[in-house]
């Protein structure tokens, strides 16, 4: 959320013991914060930037691959902002907190890292004209203003990647132009997509390095408080379909019930907004995942489409154990739509 993951947020609860911990932190108030408002038009290759005077944003990559040995994989490549204050700063000054998270996956095996950096001192940012995202030696770049051509690199103490990405179709504003509801009582943030990437390269595991060739998807989400006050967690696909067709759902659970959403993306790049509720997503089967009970293969539906699926995961051990752990990892789709994408549930604890 791709909703999407607003993890963020939570960083910034250790300098600040006032801010609430974990995922429903991000239902806290935001006072003094600047808040999303209908209306806005989205600003390019402005709005690819950072936004200071916003709490928290990500730039968050997700893709499926297929190996030169004929395997599935999956890569995830994410840069969280977390602001302490409204604003930026220079030096030690800056109220910016950022957080990385990268991942391989494969169907035997699931492999992370993080990294995390104060803002103002030059070891973690984004620019938006060129387009450039990094923390350390990790990096999201474009020799150009926009997202159509990236260059994406990470790498962990046993793994690594080094991947070229090409856009292939328009970007997809989600919501009213990019206003994006997540509650029944309208908090909201603003996102978009990218989520036509072709996209080559290499991944490399413990036992040497593969060439890979598939697709990716980009998300872009900013806020201050995008979850309701009871919302703890939430369960986000992002689907790619045979034919061409594209799918983005969530689920936001709360004590006063599931709200969800989502996008329907036609295969010439149209984005259609969906009403809360038409998007119905249930647990078929879960899995022991690191002492939790996760929900590994799920029914998705969205009536109005014909879509009826089922969604499971690549590998159901795909935890990702970083500092606010959640789930995140390739999935297969198989029913009334064929294909592939990804899935992060968090709020699992």
């Amino acid at each position: 959320m791709n909703a999407r993951t607003v993890l963020a947020l939570v960083v910034a609860g250790w300098a600040s013991p006032a801010l609430p911990q974990g995922f429903a932190g991000l239902g806290s108030e935001a006072e003094g914060f600047a808040i999303p408002q209908r209306g806005y038009q989205l600003d390019f290759p402005a709005d690819h930037g950072p936004h200071p005077d916003f709490r928290i944003e990500w730039w968050y990559l997700t893709a499926n691959l297929e190996g030169g040995d004929g395997r599935d994989y999956g890569v995830q490549w994410t840069l969280f902002r977390s602001a302490l204050a409204p604003g930026d700063g220079a030096g030690w000054q800056s109220p910016q907190i950022w957080m990385a998270h990268a991942a391989v996956t494969a169907p035997d095996q699931h492999l992370f890292a993080e990294r995390i950096a104060r803002g103002g001192i030059g070891q973690a940012g984004v620019t938006a004209q060129p387009f450039a995202a990094w923390i350390d030696s990790w990096q999201m770049a474009s020799s150009q203003d926009g997202l159509e051509n990236l260059k994406l690199t990470a790498a962990g103490e046993t793994f690594s990647y080094d991947l070229q990405l090409t856009a292939s179709g328009p970007l997809v504003l989600h919501g009213e132009d990019g206003y994006s509801v997540k509650s029944a009582s309208g908090q909201a943030s603003y996102y978009y997509s990218q989520p036509h990437y072709e996209v080559t390269g290499t991944v490399s595991f413990p036992e040497g390095a593969v060439e890979v060739t598939g697709h990716g998807w980009l998300d872009r989400e900013w806020s201050s408080q995008p979850l309701a006050e009871d919302q703890s967690g939430w369960d986000w696909f992002s689907l790619s379909f045979e034919s061409g067709a594209k799918l983005m759902g969530f689920v936001l659970r709360g004590d006063s019930g599931d709200f969800t959403s989502g996008t329907w993306i036609s295969a010439d790049g149209t984005a259609e907004p969906l009403e809360p509720g038409t998007f119905q997503a249930e647990p078929l089967e879960y899995s022991e995942v690191q002492g939790r009970r996760i929900p590994t293969r799920w029914s998705a539906r969205l009536p109005e489409k014909a879509v009826s699926v089922e969604v499971q995961a690549l590998n159901p051990q795909s935890w990702m154990g970083t500092t606010f752990s959640y789930w995140e990892g390739p999935v297969t789709v198989t029913g009334s739509h064929s294909g592939t994408g990804y899935l992060e549930m968090t709020g699992y604890e």
